[in-house]
């Protein structure tokens, strides 16, 4: 068959080439001990990092634009990574494990102490001892340095001899794969049954639980086949499991013997999530007595020192142990169960805290966006941005300590070392950095014609847009980098000699000098320059224009303040906002699902008389006195199945679709919205005296997961799979009385998706009790056929 198929042969033996390597783009190693070389391929390049004699190599960096391969003796575990343009940098896994599988014989980390804390004697050392088992002895053994190693298969596991005179030699200690740090935030083991027996669902499964843990949206937590993880700040690893009458359960899995990683304590005071802070602040903002966290008096809880040992669960500090937004304690009064602490650190009088409103800013860059400020957090490609605090999954020097000018705020973009735009690191393991989907205030295109029709997104090339499905579709006349320098011809020679050409890809529309994008590089199109000191630089193309759902023509400012509480939104920035009126002015604030002729709310404020009502479109006060406001009757009410709170509504004549009035998007069928996805509700609804009154507000708060909402303290199992929570669990944001209906719309690739809308709640803004919604993922069928029915 492999006769036949040449090319088979070559791509499996690619696939075997790079099985042994971890992938990380944007990512580069500064070290002296390396080599370079130019090779065809990426696979090559493995190769030679593979044959290298000159050192062992741990890692190679492959540049594909230049054909660049540079073998380094370094991985991630011992210099620093830092950022790259265009650089994928590819890192054996066998040299990243810390720990072993069997008795250790393919251990390769760095370890180098001893169980007893002594120092590791170098292999190739004769002082103090004289082995003999030395890298000539055992060529393949990998004996580097004074690193542990199992050469001589001891069924005690890795070994070393050792600095002390008085001991020869003593095995170290590198722990077995399946033992957890910790409360197993780390835990990469293979365990995938409960402490009962139950098999571990895949987390990739819907079946036969739903739920908000996704792999490919949550890369950061190694959600790996149905292996027991922790990704929601649990004492230890859990997992769902296949048994319909068992959601989730923990699983049995041992606490390793040896010490922790170490964590460099923050003692003064707190930034970012506080996760490091060990001060002795042990008062909450309101002024309540902190309780000590080993008593369950007057509150019982799970967070406790022996349930979370590594978290400083001391006394009656403040501390954060589970990944909340601050440091926080259980409180002395017994009507408080917890509350945050507050804390600021200050610094070249810059002061941090945690969350802080954001002002109502242009969400466009100036210059090279060091001033930038806005609210984005997700990258060109659409990847979450990882907290500037956070060294989960990349460990950087970028911090708000470090940078306390940058407003390194959350995981919003930011430009703190002078780049050419905003950027941020990624969630993703396999990506390290990427700039920002973020546009330039001077060159934004913002014209939405009125009336304008809906067109669904196509797939076929786009003449201006690098916002394309594939990015190397662009086949527009821009021919100058974003710094204004005239590109080179891909055909040309000089003063570059390019990689990609027309000849060797005749498909990718090189032509002349042209920006294209033919790796299709997630920044979007690019050329060789005719500058000689600057091989190739991105070109700066503006998005398509034309009205497609979910994309406003006015960007909201997505404000993380609150709607009890306050932030006015801009208006006609959120153009799906409707509201439902009766005949006597009485009004529901509901929103626009399906402009042509229908929309989606919830049924429990409705009576079935459609003549009671009239819909207002393209509004943005209560008054209603905008020029843009449409009005239209209601010729049909249909309620939704039995036992849920949705309804559609069909207008009397279509809406006109315009600036002022535009759909949120439809989600996937059955999607789940990942848990901690930063979401937005609007309304009119109660502010409770807060301010705003008569304007349509808007608040950004995080989904929770149903695992954790229903848990006892919380909504204590009244969550049905068919809704969703979202809020902030200390309260405080919410949606309210008169927001019934309301969209709830989460913002994914430079689009708003209606994934709920308003339903119930225990009270407003109530701590511990986030807000419920109609899960409109469990609705697309039922809303498809209904339209289609009514329609026909």
């Amino acid at each position: 068959l492999l006769m036949c198929f040449p090319d088979m042969l070559f791509i499996l033996f690619a696939v075997y080439v790079l099985d042994g390597y971890t992938k990380t783009d944007g990512a580069w190693i500064l070290t002296l001990l390396k080599s370079q070389y130019a090779v065809k391929s990426v696979q090559d390049c493995a190769e030679k990092c593979n044959t290298e004699r000159l050192f062992t190599c741990r890692s190679f960096m492959y540049i594909e634009k230049d054909q660049d391969c540079i073998t380094v003796a370094a991985n991630s575990k011992i210099e620093p990574v830092l950022r790259r343009m265009s650089t994928a940098l590819y890192e054996r896994k066998d040299y990243l494990l810390e720990c072993v599988i069997g008795i250790g014989t393919d251990y390769r980390g760095t370890k180098s102490k001893t169980k007893s804390g002594i120092l590791c004697q170098r292999w190739e050392g004769t002082y103090p001892h004289k082995p003999n088992i030395t890298p000539k002895t055992h060529p393949k053994a990998d004996l580097e340095s004074n690193y542990c190693r199992n050469p001589d298969g001891d069924k005690g596991g890795p070994w070393c001899y050792t600095m002390d005179e008085g001991k020869r030699w003593e095995h170290c200690d590198v722990q077995d794969l399946e033992c957890m740090y910790c409360s197993g935030e780390s835990y990469r083991g293979k365990v995938s049954t409960t402490e009962s027996g139950l098999t571990c669902q895949r987390w990739d499964s819907q079946k036969p639980h739903n739920h908000g843990y996704i792999p490919s949206v949550l890369p950061e937590k190694y959600l790996e086949e149905n292996y027991c993880r922790n990704p929601d700040g649990e004492p230890k690893p859990w997992c769902f499991t296949e048994s319909p009458a068992k959601r989730w359960e923990f699983c049995s899995i041992p606490r390793c013997t040896t010490p922790p990683p170490t964590v460099v304590p923050q003692l003064d005071c707190f930034t970012g999530d506080g996760s490091l802070y060990r001060g002795t602040v042990a008062v909450t903002e309101s002024g309540k007595t902190c309780q000590t966290w080993s008593s369950q008096s007057p509150q019982k809880h799970s967070r406790t020192p022996d349930n979370y040992p590594c978290k400083g669960l001391d006394e009656n500090f403040c501390r954060n142990p589970d990944n909340e937004r601050r440091p926080w304690c259980y409180t002395t009064d017994p009507q408080t169960r917890w509350e945050y602490c507050t804390c600021y650190f200050s610094k070249s009088n810059a002061v941090f805290s945690d969350d802080p409103v954001i002002a109502p800013i242009e969400d466009c860059y100036e210059g090279n966006g060091s001033s930038y400020r806005g609210v984005t957090s997700e990258t060109i490609s659409g990847k979450k941005c990882q907290f500037w605090t956070s060294m989960q999954p990349h460990s950087h020097r970028k911090t708000p300590m470090d940078f306390p000018n940058a407003d390194l705020r959350r995981n919003l973009c930011r430009n703190p070392d002078g780049d050419r735009a905003p950027w941020c690191y990624t969630t993703d393991p396999s990506v390290r950095w990427e700039y920002c989907r973020i546009e330039r205030c001077a060159t934004r295109v913002i014209s939405v014609p009125a009336l304008k029709p809906i067109t669904p997104p196509t797939a076929v090339p786009q003449p201006i847009s690098t916002d394309a499905p594939v990015k190397g579709l662009y086949r527009g006349p821009t021919s100058t980098t974003i710094t204004g320098v005239t590109c080179q011809a891909w055909s040309a020679k000089t003063p570059h000699t390019p990689t990609f050409t027309p000849a060797s890809h005749p498909d990718k529309g090189l032509d002349l000098n042209k920006c294209r994008n033919p790796d299709n590089d997630g920044n979007g199109p690019w050329c060789y320059t005719t500058d000689p000191s600057k091989k190739w630089d991105y070109c700066q193309i503006p998005d398509c224009d034309g009205q497609k759902c979910g994309q406003p023509a006015v960007k909201p400012r997505r404000c993380f303040g609150r709607i009890v509480g306050g932030c006015v939104s801009k208006p006609h920035s959120w153009p799906w906002q409707i509201s439902l009126r009766t005949r006597y002015d009485i009004f529901y604030h509901i929103f626009i699902k399906i402009l042509s002729s229908m929309s989606v709310i919830e049924s429990h404020i409705l009576s079935t008389r459609p003549s009671a009502y009239r819909v207002l479109l393209g509004i943005h006060t209560e008054a209603a006195v905008e020029p843009s406001k449409q009005v239209r009757d209601l010729e049909k009410i249909v309620l939704g199945p039995r036992g849920t709170d949705i309804a559609l509504l069909k207008l009397d004549r279509p809406a006109l679709i315009n600036d002022k009035v535009l759909p949120a998007c439809l989600p996937e069928k059955d999607y789940i919205v990942p848990s901690g996805t930063e979401c937005y509700v609007t309304g009119w609804g109660e502010t409770q005296g807060t301010g705003g009154e008569g304007t349509l507000k808007e608040t950004g708060f995080p989904v929770i997961e149903n695992k954790v909402c229903n848990r006892p303290a919380y909504l204590n199992n009244r969550v049905k799979d068919h809704e969703m929570c979202a809020g902030n669990i200390e309260g405080g944001t919410d949606s309210c009385q008169g927001d019934s209906g309301g969209p709830l719309v989460c913002f994914s690739q430079s689009t708003f998706v209606l994934q709920g809308v308003t339903s119930w709640g225990l009270g407003c803004a109530n701590a511990m009790k986030p807000g419920v919604y109609a899960r409109v993922s469990k609705f697309v069928d039922w809303i498809e056929k209904e339209i289609k029915a009514r329609n026909n």
